[in-house]
């Protein structure tokens, strides 16, 4: 395996080129002793050491199963799941759960790197660069994920609104290094306040800041889906949001952000 993998042994003498080889081992060891002490918790006795009495639990250890691999953030590790035989039910670690091949810190990184304008084609190389060779990343589950992403994002875009009961709404275009795109495409998000105080992200979308078409067809959906017309809306005067407020909320008054206000006035003193 390569040099990120735990498969390998140690060398006895570490130096700073075998630093992180080095600590990878260290957290195999820990994570294998703590899924065995598992064991041992469910027992109520260490490895080979007898039962307590008649009535104690008949379960036994019997060996392993075969070598699992778990991706975490300092690389990919090796561990072996111990068999216990004898249980009512079957023995499921708290630490390394069935069919848990990763963290969940790892997973929260593919969308980061998305983000970061990484092509799907390229996510099994940079994951293996990040997390090893035996990492159970590759394109194919990349693509599973983000079709799964795809299916929560369009459940979570079509949720009734009708029972909300917005004051307020923050709209904004925040520009974002996403996939390979030459045009230069914004984030178009929308912020209610509710009378309760809360704050709900009511869509997240992209397009362009200025369009006035773009923010027009958010608007419609919100309004499609129940939203009631708010008290106030507050964006950027840049923003293609006001001319869209006026054909779907025409009733809703507007109010410039004094946060960008500050800012602009702040970058022409400089």
């Amino acid at each position: 395996m390569g040099k990120y993998s735990t498969d390998e042994e140690s060398a006895s003498r570490i130096t700073w080129e075998m630093l992180e080889g080095f600590a990878r081992h260290r957290i195999q060891g820990w994570v294998q002793d703590l899924i065995e002490e598992e064991v041992t918790e469910l027992l109520g006795r260490g490895k080979s050491e007898r039962r307590a009495g008649v009535d104690a639990e008949g379960a036994y250890r019997n060996g392993f199963g075969k070598t699992r691999r778990l991706s975490l953030m300092a690389g990919t590790i090796a561990v072996r799941r111990p068999r216990v035989r004898g249980l009512e039910g079957r023995f499921e670690s708290r630490i390394l759960p069935l069919f848990k091949r990763r963290t969940e810190a790892v997973g929260n990184l593919l969308p980061e790197l998305y983000l970061h304008g990484l092509a799907e084609g390229d996510f099994e190389l940079a994951l293996r660069g990040l997390l090893g060779e035996g990492a159970p990343l590759s394109a194919g589950s990349v693509a599973r994920l983000k079709s799964k992403w795809q299916a929560e994002y369009e459940t979570w875009t079509s949720r009734p609104l009708d029972e909300l009961e917005v004051v307020y709404l923050w709209a904004d275009g925040i520009y974002v290094k996403a996939g390979l795109e030459k045009e230069k495409a914004a984030v178009l998000v929308v912020i209610a306040a509710l009378r309760d105080g809360r704050k709900v992200v009511l869509a997240v979308k992209s397009g362009h800041r200025e369009s006035t078409d773009g923010w027009s067809e958010i608007l419609r959906d919100l309004k499609a889906r129940g939203l009631a017309t708010p008290r106030l809306v507050v964006g950027d005067g840049h923003l293609g949001l006001w001319g869209a407020l006026t054909n779907v909320y025409p009733k809703a008054r507007e109010q410039r952000c004094w946060n960008h206000r500050i800012v602009n006035v702040l970058d022409k003193c400089q």
